[in-house]
């Protein structure tokens, strides 16, 4: 029953978690930015790489604390490592270094959009595979077809936005508020769904996804269609023109467009591949609306959903300790060369 420390800082959030055996969740701090970000409407890269080396040493003791964990129990040190913010990653996967060569104990590299298939089992059962994953946040969206929690291959990615990433614009236009996500949901919420006729993008046999199209028809939608170009564009009417009740309804109909991409997909994968259950994480999955309609789709096809608890579909370490863990176990581990990575291949 390994006891492992995970750090993740792969955008804005300075994260630690204490995890045993993978599941159960000792402790997780996360130290979030959106103050900091809020006025910017988005994450500032420089930023966040800035508030993590101030946050990340205090985040980790605190972690340590509140699991009532002596460093020497600690089996190994995990960190997300891949992908984020380049600079985010550095701070987090330098910090773990330093802890792991001044412990000596072992490191593992953990990537942040697989850690984010393992929370549905954090402080709950283990998983039965084969298993679809889907991973809906701010800076990714992907179906996954996983053969267990470290074997896995994508079946479908966005091509653009995130659908994350498409709710803090969603929230842009419609001056929302920040993070988009909540605010989207908050808005919407009596709005009508289908007062606005917004696209769903279909890219033929694929499984992946696109955005950028539906945030476009948003703006379009609620200001009009621009004039000229560059920085002389004129939109023929700003956001104040719509009432209360518009924004409301505009806020519904963008959510009800956004998560039927999702749903529209999941379903397709369903059908043509035989799974034991539908895992779901990241932070879009929160969301209420959504959570209701995995619910549904599952129960179309006759399979149980599994889940993040809300406050690990964040981005947290708990997530990257659990994954970490599961790792160690089968052996992995990383020398001092592990690199951060912005990005990596589909």
């Amino acid at each position: 029953m390994p006891v492992v420390l995970g750090i993740e800082s792969s955008c804005d959030e300075t994260a630690a978690a204490v995890v045993r055996d993978g599941h159960e969740v000792l402790s997780s701090i996360v130290a979030t930015q959106h103050d900091l970000h809020e006025r910017y409407s988005g994450v500032v890269p420089e930023i966040a790489s800035r508030a993590h080396l101030e946050r990340i040493l205090p985040v980790v003791q605190d972690s340590l604390q509140e699991a009532s964990i002596d460093r020497t129990q600690l089996d190994a040190i995990a960190v997300g490592h891949e992908p984020g913010l380049i600079g985010s990653l550095l701070v987090g996967v330098g910090a773990a270094k330093a802890l792991a060569l001044s412990m000596d104990r072992p490191l593992v590299g953990v990537n942040h959009v697989h850690a984010h298939l393992w929370s549905p089992c954090l402080d709950d059962e283990a998983i039965t595979f084969p298993a679809l994953g889907l991973v809906a946040s701010g800076g990714h969206t992907a179906l996954y077809l996983m053969r267990d929690p470290v074997d896995m291959s994508m079946l479908g990615s966005t091509i653009d936005d995130a659908v994350g990433e498409a709710f803090d614009k969603a929230s842009t236009i419609l001056e929302a508020g920040y993070p988009g996500g909540p605010a989207i949901e908050s808005l919407a919420a009596g709005g009508d769904d289908r007062a606005l006729k917004l696209p769903i993008a279909r890219l033929g046999d694929s499984l992946d996804f696109s955005y950028s199209g539906l945030k476009t028809a948003l703006l379009y939608a609620v200001r009009g269609r621009p004039e000229g170009r560059g920085r002389d564009v004129i939109y023929p009417r700003s956001i104040e023109a719509l009432s209360d009740r518009e924004r409301s309804d505009a806020a519904a109909s963008f959510q009800r467009a956004a998560i039927g991409a999702l749903i529209r997909n999941i379903d397709r994968a369903l059908e043509a591949h035989e799974v034991t259950c539908l895992l779901a994480g990241g932070g879009v999955t929160a969301n209420t609306r959504l959570r209701t309609e995995l619910t549904e789709v599952c129960s179309n096809h006759g399979l149980p959903l599994r889940l993040a608890r809300k406050t690990f579909c964040v981005d947290n370490a708990a997530m990257i300790a659990g994954l970490g863990g599961a790792l160690y176990s089968r052996g992995v581990q990383h020398g001092m060369d592990l690199a951060a990575t912005a990005r990596v291949a589909r």
